[in-house]
Protein backbone atom coordinates (compact mmCIF):
# COMPACT_ATOMS: atom_id res chain seq x y z
CA UNK A 1 0.00 0.00 0.00
CA UNK A 2 2.85 2.36 -0.63
CA UNK A 3 2.14 5.71 -2.12
CA UNK A 4 4.93 6.33 -4.61
CA UNK A 5 3.03 4.57 -7.37
CA UNK A 6 0.26 7.14 -7.14
CA UNK A 7 1.86 9.65 -9.44
CA UNK A 8 2.95 12.30 -6.92
CA UNK A 9 6.64 11.91 -7.74
CA UNK A 10 8.66 14.93 -8.80
CA UNK A 11 5.57 17.13 -9.28
CA UNK A 12 4.91 17.11 -5.54
CA UNK A 13 5.40 20.42 -3.73
CA UNK A 14 6.08 21.36 -0.11
CA UNK A 15 3.28 21.86 2.42
CA UNK A 16 2.61 23.83 5.58
CA UNK A 17 1.37 22.27 8.81
CA UNK A 18 -1.89 24.18 8.41
CA UNK A 19 -2.40 22.71 4.93
CA UNK A 20 -1.90 19.18 6.27
CA UNK A 21 -4.42 19.83 9.05
CA UNK A 22 -6.92 21.25 6.55
CA UNK A 23 -6.65 18.35 4.10
CA UNK A 24 -9.98 16.77 3.16
CA UNK A 25 -10.31 13.49 1.31
CA UNK A 26 -13.12 11.82 -0.59
CA UNK A 27 -14.49 8.88 1.38
CA UNK A 28 -14.87 5.50 -0.27
CA UNK A 29 -17.27 2.70 0.64
CA UNK A 30 -17.45 0.18 -2.19
CA UNK A 31 -13.84 0.30 -3.26
CA UNK A 32 -10.73 -0.05 -1.17
CA UNK A 33 -9.66 2.97 0.87
CA UNK A 34 -7.40 3.73 3.82
CA UNK A 35 -8.60 3.46 7.42
CA UNK A 36 -9.87 6.89 8.51
CA UNK A 37 -8.56 6.84 12.07
CA UNK A 38 -5.11 5.57 11.10
CA UNK A 39 -4.70 8.24 8.42
CA UNK A 40 -5.98 11.03 10.68
CA UNK A 41 -3.62 10.04 13.52
CA UNK A 42 -0.62 9.80 11.21
CA UNK A 43 -1.37 13.13 9.53
CA UNK A 44 -1.64 14.79 12.95
CA UNK A 45 1.90 13.60 13.66
CA UNK A 46 3.04 14.83 10.24
CA UNK A 47 1.51 18.28 10.84
CA UNK A 48 3.22 18.53 14.24
CA UNK A 49 6.56 17.63 12.67
CA UNK A 50 6.14 20.20 9.90
CA UNK A 51 5.11 22.81 12.46
CA UNK A 52 8.38 22.04 14.30
CA UNK A 53 10.30 22.69 11.06
CA UNK A 54 8.36 25.96 10.74
CA UNK A 55 9.69 27.05 14.13
CA UNK A 56 7.20 25.53 16.54
CA UNK A 57 7.96 23.29 19.49
CA UNK A 58 9.33 19.78 19.06
CA UNK A 59 6.54 17.18 18.95
CA UNK A 60 6.63 14.24 21.34
CA UNK A 61 6.68 11.78 18.42
CA UNK A 62 8.19 13.51 15.36
CA UNK A 63 7.85 12.00 11.90
CA UNK A 64 10.70 11.84 9.38
CA UNK A 65 10.42 11.62 5.60
CA UNK A 66 11.46 7.96 5.90
CA UNK A 67 8.59 7.35 8.33
CA UNK A 68 6.17 8.76 5.76
CA UNK A 69 7.65 6.60 3.00
CA UNK A 70 7.24 3.53 5.20
CA UNK A 71 3.71 4.38 6.36
CA UNK A 72 1.05 1.76 5.72
CA UNK A 73 -2.64 1.98 6.53
CA UNK A 74 -5.21 -0.74 7.00
CA UNK A 75 -7.32 -1.11 3.85
CA UNK A 76 -11.08 -0.67 4.00
CA UNK A 77 -13.81 -2.07 1.80
CA UNK A 78 -17.57 -1.89 2.37
CA UNK A 79 -16.94 0.65 5.14
CA UNK A 80 -15.78 4.25 5.05
CA UNK A 81 -12.18 4.86 4.07
CA UNK A 82 -10.17 7.67 2.52
CA UNK A 83 -9.46 7.68 -1.20
CA UNK A 84 -6.03 6.09 -1.50
CA UNK A 85 -4.78 8.24 -4.38
CA UNK A 86 -5.67 11.46 -2.58
CA UNK A 87 -3.94 10.35 0.63
CA UNK A 88 -0.92 9.14 -1.33
CA UNK A 89 -0.61 12.47 -3.15
CA UNK A 90 -0.65 14.36 0.16
CA UNK A 91 1.94 11.98 1.62
CA UNK A 92 4.19 12.62 -1.39
CA UNK A 93 4.03 16.35 -0.66
CA UNK A 94 4.76 15.75 3.03
CA UNK A 95 7.88 13.76 2.10
CA UNK A 96 9.10 16.67 -0.04
CA UNK A 97 8.46 19.07 2.83
CA UNK A 98 10.20 16.98 5.47
CA UNK A 99 13.22 16.45 3.21
CA UNK A 100 13.61 20.14 2.39
CA UNK A 101 12.72 21.91 5.64
CA UNK A 102 15.49 22.16 8.23
CA UNK A 103 14.64 20.99 11.75
CA UNK A 104 14.86 23.48 14.53
CA UNK A 105 15.87 22.43 18.03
Amino acid sequence: MGFFGSGGGPRASAMTAAAVEAAVFTQTRFREGYDLEEVDAFLARCAASIRWAEGGSRPSDPVTADDVVAARFRPTKFRAGYDQNQVDDLLDRIVVTLRTEPRRA
